[in-house]
């Protein structure tokens, strides 16, 4: 898909300063920019290749001051992080088909509501009395459960799993192989030193606008639901236990878990490899430094926490300082 600089401006309410019939079908990185494609510039420490860059756009803030020539045409606009990924969600949209796609070994049962422009990839499979919303995108070899209500404009990639009863709201992506509604890890102690299973009767809820990555599990609930609000983004290989509840727009990179029981606060930040006990409440707008371990509740709004156990930034800091001096003594 090609399209010109005047039109990315139009597309983005930014301004053209250069070439405004600029043309490009591409994307790249700013430091691996080519003829034909489009790059961004928005942090100060990549300047340097902006003057050097083979791109024939390249998108910037309107507050960008050239100390060089620039050879690519310029797309003004307010912020160029922001925009980038606004032209990227337009093309992905431009490109994605809606024709309903009935393939081999497709099995819909009749109970099952499907919607308008719906595309339902071969080999999957849709239970009895699920729903797909309008414009949904089903690909190839998903399980669907029964009573599952997935949204409109969903975007469900191949070999996912979602067991029966759970809800997907609208605008969601699900990434290949994420198990959504498995049991979770509920087990009890018996005298004889075995463990019985216990049940869960419950499900998983996720709202509006989230993004679940490749190989997350999310486990269902013992009762009620395990539940991911609207606008959390989680990451590929995270683990969410039974009853856990993920707080509005909150964050969470790769090989991150949640313990059972557990409350993430609105807006948070999880990095890589953090580990969350269970039966805790995390209060809004926290955040945790990659490997952080937490094991009590954090209660105060807005802290930034390192290490394991967590404790605040500063406070971690301290403390390895008080380490590495022992360390060498």
């Amino acid at each position: 898909m090609e399209f010109k600089a005047k039109e990315i401006a139009e597309i983005l309410k930014g301004t053209v300063d250069g070439n405004p019939e600029a043309a490009v079908s591409t994307f790249a990185r700013i430091e691996s920019g080519k003829p034909g494609a489009l790059c961004f510039f928005a942090n100060p420490k990549y300047e340097h290749y902006v003057y050097d860059c083979a791109a024939d756009i390249i998108l910037v803030n309107k507050d960008f001051v050239p100390q060089k020539p620039v050879r690519a045409t310029l797309v003004r606009v307010d912020n160029a992080y922001a925009s980038v990924a606004e032209l990227l969600e337009y093309v992905t949209a431009q490109k994605r088909s809606y024709k309903r796609h009935r393939g081999l070994f497709l099995r819909k049962c009749w109970s099952a509501k499907i919607g308008r422009k719906v595309y339902l990839g071969s080999g999957s499979y849709i239970g009895r009395h699920a729903s797909v919303g309008d414009y949904s995108k089903i690909y190839e070899q998903v399980y669907v459960g029964e009573n599952v209500k997935i949204g409109k404009k969903c975007i469900i990639y191949p070999g996912v799993k979602i067991y029966p009863g759970c809800i997907i709201g609208d605008n969601v992506i699900i990434h290949s192989n994420a198990v959504i509604g498995a049991d979770g890890f509920g087990f009890a102690p018996l005298e004889d030193g075995t463990y019985r299973k216990i049940e869960h009767t419950g499900n998983v809820v996720i709202e509006d606008d989230v993004e679940i990555g490749a190989n997350t599990t999310v486990d269902k609930s013992q009762i009620g639901s395990t539940i991911i609000r609207k606008g959390a983004k989680i990451d590929n290989l995270c683990q969410i236990a039974h009853n856990v509840e993920i707080g509005e727009n909150t964050v969470m990179a790769a090989q991150t878990g949640i313990a059972g029981s557990t409350k993430i606060g609105k807006h948070c930040i999880l990095g890589g490899q953090v580990g969350i006990a269970g039966h805790l409440t995390v209060a809004d707008n926290t955040t945790f430094g990659a490997q952080t371990g937490l094991i009590s509740s954090v209660k105060k709004e807005g802290q930034v926490l390192f290490g394991s156990p967590a404790l605040p930034h500063k406070d971690f800091l301290r403390s390895y300082a008080v380490f590495r001096k022992n360390g060498r003594q």
